[in-house]
Order: C-alpha cells, then sequence, then structure tokens
C-alpha cells in the first residue's frame, strides 16, 4: 500500500488541515500518516486560536514516522514560524525524504493569517528548495513574489518568478480568477496550462489542502507531475460537485465521494 506523510496543522471542523489530507489520502486508496504542526480552533466561519507545536515534539513525531513506515511521498502544510520550518527541512534531509509537496499556507479560506512574521523567508529559503513541487494560490503567490496578478497573463510571470527560487515544479493556482478555473505547471519558465471547470460551490474550505494531498498521492503512485496534477484536480471536482453544505461559512467539501476508486482506471 501506498503510504504519505502529511506535516501540518489540524483543523478541529474537520475541512481542512490534517484532516482533510487524512481523508483525501484515503479516499485515494493510501495509508495516510500525519505530524502535527499545530492545533487549531476554527470553523467554517473563520480561525479562533491556533497552539502550536513544540519543536522538539515534531521532530519526535517525524522520527517516530520515518524510522518505521517510511512514506512513499510527503505533503506539507501549515507551518506557522521559523523554528518549526527547521525542523521539518532537517528531518527531509536527514531521512531522504522523497515525492515532498509544499503547500505554502500562508491564509486561511477564511482570511485568517496562518504565518507569523519571519516565517515566509524561512519557508523560501529553506523548505521550497527541498519540494518536487510546491503548491500556491494566487494570494500566496502575490505574497511571495510582490507580483499583482489579476490575469493569466500575471499568473505566467508570478509562477516564473517562483521557479526562479526553486528547484523543482510550481503550480500556481487559478481559482481565484473570475475568468477560468485553469492552474498553471511551471519549471524553469516552462509552462503547462491544466484547464479545469468551475464549480458553483460556494463551500471551497479545505481545497488547497485537498488538491496538494491528492497531488502527493499521485506521485507516491508513480505518476508524473503533470499526471498527478489532472488526477488531484479532478478528485477536488468531484468532491466540490456533489454540493455539501455544511456550517454557516465557506463549508468543506465531501472527500469521501469517491472512496474505493481504483486510481490508475478510474474503477470501482
Amino acid at each position: 500500500m501506498l503510504k504519505v506523510l502529511t506535516i501540518a496543522g489540524s483543523d478541529c471542523s474537520g475541512g481542512a488541515g490534517i484532516q482533510a489530507d487524512i481523508k483525501t489520502m484515503t479516499s485515494l486508496g493510501a495509508y495516510a500518516m500525519s505530524a502535527v504542526t499545530a492545533l487549531t480552533a476554527q470553523n467554517t466561519t473563520g480561525v479562533y486560536g491556533i497552539l502550536e507545536s513544540d519543536p522538539e515534539f515534531l521532530s519526535l513525531q517525524l522520527d517516530c514516522i520515518f524510522r518505521d513506515i517510511f512514506p512513499d511521498a510527503v505533503k506539507i502544510g501549515m507551518v506557522s514560524n521559523r523554528e518549526l520550518i527547521g525542523v521539518i527541512a532537517g528531518k527531509l534531509r536527514e531521512y531522504g525524504a522523497k515525492n515532498i509537496v509544499v503547500d505554502p499556507v500562508m491564509v486561511s479560506t477564511s482570511g485568517s493569517s496562518l504565518l507569523d512574521d519571519g516565517a515566509a523567508a524561512s519557508l523560501i529559503k529553506e523548505l521550497m528548495p527541498l519540494a518536487d513541487m510546491v503548491t500556491p494560490n494566487i494570494p500566496e503567490a502575490e505574497k511571495l513574489t510582490g507580483i499583482r496578478i489579476c490575469s493569466k497573463a500575471d499568473m505566467e510571470e508570478a509562477a516564473k518568478a517562483i521557479s526562479r527560487m526553486i528547484p523543482g515544479w510550481v503550480l500556481l493556482k487559478g481559482g481565484h480568477l473570475r475568468e477560468s478555473a485553469d492552474d498553471l505547471l511551471c519549471r524553469k519558465d516552462g509552462l503547462i496550462w491544466i484547464n479545469g471547470k468551475r464549480i458553483d460551490n460556494s463551500n471551497t474550505h479545505g481545497t488547497g489542502c485537498t488538491l496538494s494531498s491528492a497531488i502527493a498521492v499521485g506521485l507516491a503512485n508513480g505518476m508524473s507531475v503533470e499526471e498527478s496534477t489532472i488526477l488531484a484536480k479532478e478528485y477536488v471536482a468531484g468532491a466540490l460537485g456533489t454540493g455539501l453544505d455544511l456550517g454557516k461559512g465557506s463549508g468543506p467539501l465531501n472527500h469521501c465521494f469517491n472512496i474505493g476508486r481504483d486510481l490508475r482506471t478510474g474503477t470501482y
């Protein structure tokens, strides 16, 4: 069985963070493991509190995972301070982790900041260079590059700028654009547009976590970056398309809509 690790924060309401990651990985046929970077008190209306993991305890979690059930891929989500980023980067290098997907979570769907001052620089310097893929959305790409993104041409400029920071792939997600739901893959100025259909559903809590986790499962399964991205977009579209409507704000996806589906054949 494929083994995939998520290193991220906990969402007590179950729509994002490690809860969304574990549901996604399980739905796509992988054995999911988690190292918790923070506990959050949040729901569909916002984030009301963050309790960060102790760096030594996060280090111990990672040792326990890598020394026993070595993951075939690693997805990294919310990491709120530079000390935790340093721990993760050190352990990934120590154990020779592979198929690393970094989702540079900076702001929640509800608009709450999830990264303290100075952590963004550590993310760029220490963690992103280790990634096979980095998956910023448009607001995150704007923070990383300082480029205002209002069009697909702006997306191309920003993706190229991020690709020059790292050796791996950039997946710049276009969901915040009104004109399309297309995403952009970029590596060293080579561009691949991945077309997507906009789903009429305002309940998008945890879409970024879900997409990056699905990509990690694809990479663990030996799929190419492009194949993994297409798989992930199809999965997110399916989870949105069921029209789940929970909570008073931006609700969660239906992560379990396709449990039992074969990853490559699409059959059950």
